[in-house]
Protein backbone atom coordinates (compact mmCIF):
# COMPACT_ATOMS: atom_id res chain seq x y z
CA UNK A 1 0.00 0.00 0.00
CA UNK A 2 2.84 2.38 0.90
CA UNK A 3 4.52 1.68 -2.44
CA UNK A 4 1.29 2.46 -4.31
CA UNK A 5 0.90 5.74 -2.40
CA UNK A 6 4.52 6.66 -3.15
CA UNK A 7 4.07 6.01 -6.87
CA UNK A 8 0.85 8.05 -6.81
CA UNK A 9 2.66 10.90 -5.03
CA UNK A 10 5.47 10.95 -7.56
CA UNK A 11 2.99 10.91 -10.42
CA UNK A 12 0.97 13.74 -8.90
CA UNK A 13 4.05 15.87 -8.38
CA UNK A 14 5.28 15.27 -11.92
CA UNK A 15 1.90 16.27 -13.30
CA UNK A 16 1.77 19.38 -11.12
CA UNK A 17 5.25 20.47 -12.17
CA UNK A 18 4.56 19.94 -15.85
CA UNK A 19 1.47 22.11 -15.49
CA UNK A 20 3.50 24.83 -13.75
CA UNK A 21 5.90 25.09 -16.70
CA UNK A 22 3.16 26.07 -19.14
CA UNK A 23 3.54 29.72 -20.08
CA UNK A 24 6.30 32.16 -19.18
CA UNK A 25 6.24 31.67 -15.38
CA UNK A 26 8.28 28.86 -13.82
CA UNK A 27 7.37 27.66 -10.34
CA UNK A 28 10.13 26.00 -8.31
CA UNK A 29 8.79 23.28 -6.01
CA UNK A 30 10.60 23.34 -2.66
CA UNK A 31 9.87 20.74 0.06
CA UNK A 32 11.38 20.40 3.53
CA UNK A 33 10.62 18.92 6.94
CA UNK A 34 10.73 21.96 9.21
CA UNK A 35 8.07 23.90 11.09
CA UNK A 36 6.87 27.10 9.42
CA UNK A 37 8.21 29.12 12.37
CA UNK A 38 11.73 27.79 11.87
CA UNK A 39 14.32 30.32 10.69
CA UNK A 40 15.11 28.23 7.60
CA UNK A 41 11.49 28.23 6.46
CA UNK A 42 11.21 31.96 7.08
CA UNK A 43 14.38 32.53 5.06
CA UNK A 44 12.95 30.39 2.26
CA UNK A 45 9.82 32.54 2.20
CA UNK A 46 12.11 35.56 1.77
CA UNK A 47 13.99 33.73 -0.96
CA UNK A 48 10.74 33.23 -2.84
CA UNK A 49 9.78 36.88 -2.48
CA UNK A 50 13.22 38.05 -3.58
CA UNK A 51 13.34 35.66 -6.53
CA UNK A 52 9.97 36.81 -7.80
CA UNK A 53 11.09 40.46 -7.55
CA UNK A 54 14.52 39.87 -9.09
CA UNK A 55 13.11 37.88 -12.01
CA UNK A 56 10.25 40.27 -12.66
CA UNK A 57 7.75 37.54 -11.83
CA UNK A 58 9.28 34.96 -14.20
CA UNK A 59 10.39 32.64 -11.36
CA UNK A 60 8.41 31.72 -8.26
CA UNK A 61 8.89 29.31 -5.36
CA UNK A 62 6.15 27.12 -3.90
CA UNK A 63 7.04 25.72 -0.47
CA UNK A 64 5.84 22.45 1.10
CA UNK A 65 6.99 22.41 4.78
CA UNK A 66 6.50 19.94 7.64
CA UNK A 67 7.37 16.76 5.70
CA UNK A 68 4.27 17.14 3.51
CA UNK A 69 6.12 15.37 0.70
CA UNK A 70 8.15 12.96 2.81
CA UNK A 71 11.27 12.68 4.94
CA UNK A 72 14.53 14.35 3.97
CA UNK A 73 15.76 11.15 2.37
CA UNK A 74 12.54 10.66 0.41
CA UNK A 75 12.59 14.27 -0.78
CA UNK A 76 16.19 13.94 -1.99
CA UNK A 77 15.23 10.84 -3.94
CA UNK A 78 12.38 12.76 -5.58
CA UNK A 79 14.83 15.51 -6.50
CA UNK A 80 17.23 13.01 -8.03
CA UNK A 81 14.34 11.71 -10.13
CA UNK A 82 13.48 15.22 -11.26
CA UNK A 83 10.09 15.08 -9.53
CA UNK A 84 10.95 17.96 -7.18
CA UNK A 85 13.25 20.93 -7.63
CA UNK A 86 14.65 22.16 -4.32
CA UNK A 87 15.00 21.26 -0.65
CA UNK A 88 17.09 21.76 2.43
CA UNK A 89 18.55 18.75 4.17
CA UNK A 90 20.80 18.26 7.13
CA UNK A 91 24.34 17.42 6.12
CA UNK A 92 23.81 14.20 8.11
CA UNK A 93 21.17 13.14 5.59
CA UNK A 94 23.21 14.35 2.63
CA UNK A 95 26.12 12.08 3.57
CA UNK A 96 24.00 9.11 2.44
CA UNK A 97 23.93 10.61 -1.07
CA UNK A 98 27.23 12.53 -1.30
CA UNK A 99 29.62 10.57 0.97
CA UNK A 100 32.40 13.16 1.25
CA UNK A 101 30.09 15.49 3.17
CA UNK A 102 30.20 13.07 6.10
CA UNK A 103 33.31 14.78 7.44
CA UNK A 104 31.14 17.75 8.44
CA UNK A 105 29.37 15.49 10.93
CA UNK A 106 32.53 14.61 12.84
CA UNK A 107 32.19 15.54 16.52
CA UNK A 108 34.02 18.63 17.75
CA UNK A 109 35.36 19.42 14.27
CA UNK A 110 34.42 23.08 14.62
CA UNK A 111 35.37 25.21 17.61
CA UNK A 112 32.83 27.94 16.97
CA UNK A 113 30.16 29.14 14.58
CA UNK A 114 32.66 31.63 13.12
CA UNK A 115 35.12 28.81 12.49
CA UNK A 116 32.41 26.70 10.85
CA UNK A 117 31.29 29.34 8.38
CA UNK A 118 34.84 30.34 7.47
CA UNK A 119 35.17 26.73 6.31
CA UNK A 120 31.72 26.30 4.78
CA UNK A 121 31.82 29.58 2.85
CA UNK A 122 35.33 28.85 1.60
CA UNK A 123 36.97 26.39 -0.82
CA UNK A 124 36.39 23.33 1.37
CA UNK A 125 32.68 24.01 1.73
CA UNK A 126 32.38 24.58 -2.01
CA UNK A 127 34.32 21.40 -2.82
CA UNK A 128 31.90 19.38 -0.68
CA UNK A 129 28.91 20.97 -2.42
CA UNK A 130 30.49 20.21 -5.80
CA UNK A 131 30.90 16.56 -4.80
CA UNK A 132 27.12 16.18 -4.75
CA UNK A 133 26.74 16.95 -8.46
CA UNK A 134 27.83 13.49 -9.55
CA UNK A 135 24.82 12.23 -7.59
CA UNK A 136 22.39 14.51 -9.48
CA UNK A 137 22.30 17.03 -6.64
CA UNK A 138 23.64 20.59 -6.66
CA UNK A 139 24.42 22.34 -3.39
CA UNK A 140 23.68 26.06 -3.39
CA UNK A 141 24.84 26.96 0.12
CA UNK A 142 24.69 26.34 3.85
CA UNK A 143 22.06 27.46 6.34
CA UNK A 144 22.97 27.74 10.02
CA UNK A 145 21.69 24.79 12.05
CA UNK A 146 23.83 25.45 15.09
CA UNK A 147 25.43 22.96 17.43
CA UNK A 148 23.65 19.76 18.36
CA UNK A 149 23.40 18.63 22.00
CA UNK A 150 21.76 15.80 23.95
CA UNK A 151 18.33 16.03 25.54
CA UNK A 152 16.91 13.25 27.68
CA UNK A 153 13.87 12.21 29.64
CA UNK A 154 15.19 10.97 33.00
CA UNK A 155 18.72 12.26 33.68
CA UNK A 156 20.99 14.87 32.07
CA UNK A 157 23.96 13.78 29.95
CA UNK A 158 26.67 15.67 31.80
CA UNK A 159 29.37 13.09 31.04
CA UNK A 160 29.78 10.19 28.61
CA UNK A 161 29.02 7.81 31.49
CA UNK A 162 25.49 9.22 31.58
CA UNK A 163 24.89 7.91 28.05
CA UNK A 164 25.63 4.29 28.89
CA UNK A 165 22.59 2.12 28.28
CA UNK A 166 20.54 4.97 26.81
CA UNK A 167 18.80 4.67 23.46
CA UNK A 168 19.43 7.95 21.66
CA UNK A 169 17.59 8.93 18.52
CA UNK A 170 19.91 9.96 15.71
CA UNK A 171 19.41 10.83 12.09
CA UNK A 172 19.99 8.15 9.48
CA UNK A 173 23.71 8.88 9.43
CA UNK A 174 26.60 6.49 9.97
CA UNK A 175 28.65 9.35 11.41
CA UNK A 176 25.96 10.22 13.96
CA UNK A 177 25.53 6.58 14.93
CA UNK A 178 29.28 6.09 15.35
CA UNK A 179 29.44 9.17 17.56
CA UNK A 180 26.77 7.93 19.97
CA UNK A 181 28.38 4.47 20.05
CA UNK A 182 31.79 5.96 20.82
CA UNK A 183 30.23 7.77 23.80
CA UNK A 184 28.63 4.59 25.14
CA UNK A 185 25.04 5.12 24.01
CA UNK A 186 22.82 3.06 21.74
CA UNK A 187 22.03 4.99 18.53
CA UNK A 188 18.51 4.54 17.18
CA UNK A 189 17.62 6.08 13.80
CA UNK A 190 14.04 7.40 13.80
CA UNK A 191 12.44 9.85 11.39
CA UNK A 192 11.91 13.37 12.70
CA UNK A 193 8.14 13.16 12.33
CA UNK A 194 7.95 10.04 14.52
CA UNK A 195 10.31 11.20 17.24
CA UNK A 196 7.86 12.94 19.59
CA UNK A 197 5.73 9.79 19.88
CA UNK A 198 8.84 7.62 20.22
CA UNK A 199 10.00 9.73 23.16
CA UNK A 200 6.55 9.61 24.75
CA UNK A 201 6.34 5.83 24.43
CA UNK A 202 9.87 5.18 25.64
CA UNK A 203 11.10 3.78 22.35
CA UNK A 204 14.14 6.01 22.92
CA UNK A 205 15.45 7.70 26.05
CA UNK A 206 16.50 10.90 24.36
CA UNK A 207 17.76 12.57 21.23
CA UNK A 208 20.16 15.29 20.09
CA UNK A 209 19.53 18.50 18.22
CA UNK A 210 19.94 22.26 18.22
CA UNK A 211 17.91 24.53 20.56
CA UNK A 212 15.34 25.84 18.02
CA UNK A 213 14.52 22.32 16.82
CA UNK A 214 14.26 21.08 20.41
CA UNK A 215 11.83 23.91 21.15
CA UNK A 216 9.70 24.01 17.98
CA UNK A 217 9.26 20.22 18.01
CA UNK A 218 7.97 20.45 21.59
CA UNK A 219 10.33 17.64 22.59
CA UNK A 220 10.98 19.60 25.78
CA UNK A 221 7.51 18.46 26.91
CA UNK A 222 8.92 14.93 27.17
CA UNK A 223 12.62 15.58 27.78
CA UNK A 224 13.24 18.05 30.63
CA UNK A 225 17.05 17.76 30.51
CA UNK A 226 19.17 19.52 27.90
CA UNK A 227 22.95 19.17 28.20
CA UNK A 228 24.76 21.61 25.91
CA UNK A 229 27.75 19.44 25.03
CA UNK A 230 27.61 20.86 21.46
CA UNK A 231 29.09 17.73 19.90
CA UNK A 232 28.49 18.57 16.25
CA UNK A 233 27.86 21.60 14.08
CA UNK A 234 25.69 20.13 11.31
CA UNK A 235 24.61 22.75 8.78
CA UNK A 236 21.52 22.51 6.63
CA UNK A 237 22.31 22.40 2.93
CA UNK A 238 20.16 24.05 0.27
CA UNK A 239 19.92 21.59 -2.64
CA UNK A 240 18.49 21.57 -6.15
CA UNK A 241 18.44 18.72 -8.63
CA UNK A 242 20.95 18.95 -11.46
CA UNK A 243 18.18 18.01 -13.88
CA UNK A 244 16.17 21.04 -12.78
CA UNK A 245 19.22 23.33 -12.67
CA UNK A 246 20.36 22.46 -16.17
CA UNK A 247 16.92 23.36 -17.52
CA UNK A 248 17.31 26.94 -16.30
CA UNK A 249 18.83 29.57 -18.55
CA UNK A 250 22.06 31.26 -17.48
CA UNK A 251 20.07 34.35 -16.50
CA UNK A 252 17.60 32.28 -14.45
CA UNK A 253 20.49 30.60 -12.63
CA UNK A 254 21.90 34.04 -11.76
CA UNK A 255 18.53 35.11 -10.38
CA UNK A 256 18.30 31.97 -8.24
CA UNK A 257 21.86 32.38 -6.94
CA UNK A 258 21.19 35.98 -5.93
CA UNK A 259 17.98 35.04 -4.10
CA UNK A 260 19.80 32.16 -2.40
CA UNK A 261 22.61 34.47 -1.25
CA UNK A 262 20.11 36.83 0.36
CA UNK A 263 18.24 33.92 1.95
CA UNK A 264 21.39 32.47 3.52
CA UNK A 265 22.40 35.85 4.95
CA UNK A 266 18.91 36.45 6.33
CA UNK A 267 18.64 33.01 7.92
CA UNK A 268 21.98 33.26 9.68
CA UNK A 269 20.85 36.50 11.31
CA UNK A 270 17.54 34.93 12.29
CA UNK A 271 19.32 31.90 13.73
CA UNK A 272 21.14 33.75 16.50
CA UNK A 273 17.84 35.29 17.62
CA UNK A 274 15.88 32.04 17.43
CA UNK A 275 18.55 30.10 19.33
CA UNK A 276 18.49 32.53 22.25
CA UNK A 277 14.68 32.63 22.23
CA UNK A 278 14.46 28.83 22.19
CA UNK A 279 16.78 28.38 25.17
CA UNK A 280 14.86 31.00 27.12
CA UNK A 281 11.52 29.39 26.24
CA UNK A 282 12.46 25.83 27.23
CA UNK A 283 13.97 27.07 30.49
CA UNK A 284 10.74 28.89 31.23
CA UNK A 285 8.90 25.62 30.54
CA UNK A 286 10.97 23.88 33.21
CA UNK A 287 13.83 22.34 31.23
CA UNK A 288 17.07 22.05 33.18
CA UNK A 289 19.94 23.22 30.99
CA UNK A 290 23.48 22.16 31.83
CA UNK A 291 26.92 22.90 30.35
CA UNK A 292 29.02 19.73 30.58
CA UNK A 293 32.80 19.66 30.44
CA UNK A 294 33.40 18.84 26.77
CA UNK A 295 36.86 17.32 27.19
CA UNK A 296 35.71 13.76 28.09
CA UNK A 297 33.39 13.78 25.05
CA UNK A 298 36.22 15.02 22.81
CA UNK A 299 38.63 12.33 24.01
CA UNK A 300 36.18 9.47 23.42
CA UNK A 301 35.29 10.60 19.90
CA UNK A 302 38.89 11.10 18.70
CA UNK A 303 38.96 7.52 17.41
CA UNK A 304 36.44 8.47 14.74
CA UNK A 305 39.05 10.61 13.00
CA UNK A 306 41.39 7.65 12.49
CA UNK A 307 39.00 6.18 9.93
CA UNK A 308 39.91 9.08 7.61
CA UNK A 309 43.69 8.75 7.82
CA UNK A 310 43.76 6.39 4.83
CA UNK A 311 41.74 8.81 2.67
CA UNK A 312 44.26 11.44 1.62
CA UNK A 313 41.73 13.94 0.27
CA UNK A 314 39.36 13.87 3.24
CA UNK A 315 42.17 13.69 5.79
CA UNK A 316 43.74 16.79 4.23
CA UNK A 317 40.39 18.57 4.42
CA UNK A 318 40.04 17.68 8.09
CA UNK A 319 43.54 18.96 8.86
CA UNK A 320 42.85 22.19 6.96
CA UNK A 321 39.61 22.67 8.89
CA UNK A 322 41.39 22.20 12.20
CA UNK A 323 44.14 24.63 11.19
CA UNK A 324 41.52 27.32 10.56
CA UNK A 325 40.26 27.25 14.16
CA UNK A 326 40.60 30.56 15.99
Amino acid sequence: MKQILTIFLWGSILLAISCQEVGSIKTIRLAHGLDVNHSVHRAMVKMGEDLENISGGKLKIEIYPNQQLGTEREILELIQLGSLDMTKVSVATLENFAPKTRILGLPYLFESRKHAFEVLDGPIGQALLDNAQQFRLKGLGYYDAGFRSFYTEHEPVNSPDDLKGLKIRVMESVTAMDMVKSLGGSPTPISWGELYTSLQQGVVDGAENNPPSFYLSKHYEVCPYYALDEHTFSPDVLIVGTQFWNQLSEQEQKWVNEAVKRSLEHQRKLWAESEAEALQAVQKAGVKISHPNKEPFIQLTKEMYKAYESDEELNNMIQQIKSMAN
